[in-house]
């Protein structure tokens, strides 16, 4: 009898994150006439309803909790999938390289300001400093407009935006002295660049032919490599004591490029079930789950705490929002630039994970992670939005049709 009530608690858990993954989507396409509100937010939002924060009808468990671990893992695995390093190199990832440089620096000088110790500062710093990529690829893509030079210059903002925060999350809170850190994140980034360079120059061929024969059949050999890869570099990026994340970022760009030469269909097809795996089962578990663990009595236990929600927003666009005009294209139009600035300062997967290293180490209070994460949410319900609606119109002619 001891075992039931943990039991039924996850059977109940299960059934409605399972409810909820459905309802949002539903719930977007209600409101898609008004508004085109990106979906993650109906997820966390429904998280938060039916969460311990006000309905009380949902509790995180260890099991949704572990997969919504890997909901995070394969949305920064499409993430580094989906990045055309070809269109980014050069000026555009050069940029974006300083911009976000610039935006840490400014990020822990607020948080010095904002938080009572320097490690704190530097969690407050990494969560402003941060463009959540993952989640604005879908909306470009969704809207035919990541092949356009602003699609490509946001592309470039997003990688920097993930990939640094991983890095100084690595650094910073492996638990190890930063330099005995920066050398095993520097091996861990050879030894991936390795891997990467030799899967480019190999071609793979025998490879995908079984890729291609078992495409619609139940072996599924593409989608048990992804699994294979991803497991691999997420487990050693952890052995290493660095974020998982950062395994999970690389083993997409190297699934990238052992698919590079495989037939044009073939990849779609794959695309289209790493898709479905992803943003149809895991993705919206974590996005849920970071609703039903969200602090909302810590959020609203005071008035100063809950102002930092709208000065977090603000601070996202004045610390990641303005650097990122360094990556503008030339000759953007006033209307590029300001879409740039709220592509940039949209974030959330990161201010997620980093805000509860920090809460889970004591380095930062409920209510400050709560606050960012809100912060993350308004940014991601209004500032694609808000872009979208800038620049459109052009998009639409700078994007081929089909």
């Amino acid at each position: 009898m001891t075992s039931a009530t943990p039991m039924q608690d996850l059977s109940t858990s299960l059934v409605l994150i399972a409810l909820l993954a459905v309802a949002a989507p539903l719930a977007a396409r209600l409101l898609d006439r008004v508004a085109k509100v990106p979906i993650v937010v109906f997820e966390i939002g429904l998280g938060i309803l039916l969460g311990p924060s006000l309905l009380g009808w949902i509790e995180s468990t260890h099991f949704t909790d572990t997969l919504a671990d890997f909901g995070v893992a394969m949305l920064f695995f499409v993430a580094g999938n989906e990045i055309e390093f070809s269109t980014i190199r050069g000026r555009p990832a050069n940029r974006a390289a300083a911009g976000w440089v610039i935006s840490l620096a400014a990020g822990i000088g607020a948080g010095l300001l904002l938080a009572p110790g320097p490690e704190a500062a530097v969690i407050i710093g990494i969560a402003l400093s941060s463009t959540a990529l993952g989640a604005i690829l879908p909306i470009l893509r969704d809207t035919g407009t990541s092949a356009s030079p602003l699609g490509i210059a946001v592309t470039a903002l997003g990688a920097a935006g993930e990939f640094g925060p991983l890095i100084a999350i690595s650094l910073f809170f492996s638990g190890r002295h930063v330099g005995i850190a920066s050398v095993v994140l520097v091996g861990f980034v050879v030894l991936t660049g390795v891997a990467v360079f030799v899967a480019s120059r190999a071609r793979h061929t025998a490879f995908h032919a079984h890729v291609a024969r078992t495409l619609h059949t139940s072996s599924q050999f593409a989608v048990r490599s992804i699994m294979l890869i991803l497991s691999a570099l997420v487990v050693l990026s952890m052995v290493l004591g660095l974020d998982m994340l950062l395994g999970a970022f690389a083993a997409g760009v190297l699934w990238k490029t052992v698919m590079a030469r495989a037939p044009e269909q073939d990849r779609k097809v794959v695309e289209t079930k790493l898709d479905a795996i992803a943003f149809g089962f895991l993705v919206p578990v974590f996005f849920i789950d970071a609703g039903i663990d969200f602090d909302l009595t810590a959020l609203t236990s005071s008035p100063a705490t809950l102002a930092l929600v709208p000065l977090f927003v603000v601070l996202l666009l004045v610390i990641r929002g303005l650097p990122s005009l360094l990556v503008a294209p030339p000759g953007s139009s006033p209307n590029e630039k300001r879409a740039l600035i709220l592509f940039g300062a949209t974030g959330l997967p990161i201010i997620v994970a980093v805000t509860a290293i920090g809460r889970d180490q004591g380095l930062i209070t409920s209510g400050i992670a709560s606050a960012l994460v809100g912060a993350g949410m308004i940014s991601l319900l209004l500032f694609p939005l808000l872009a979208l609606r800038q620049v459109r119109p052009r998009l639409r002619t700078d994007v081929r049709p089909g």
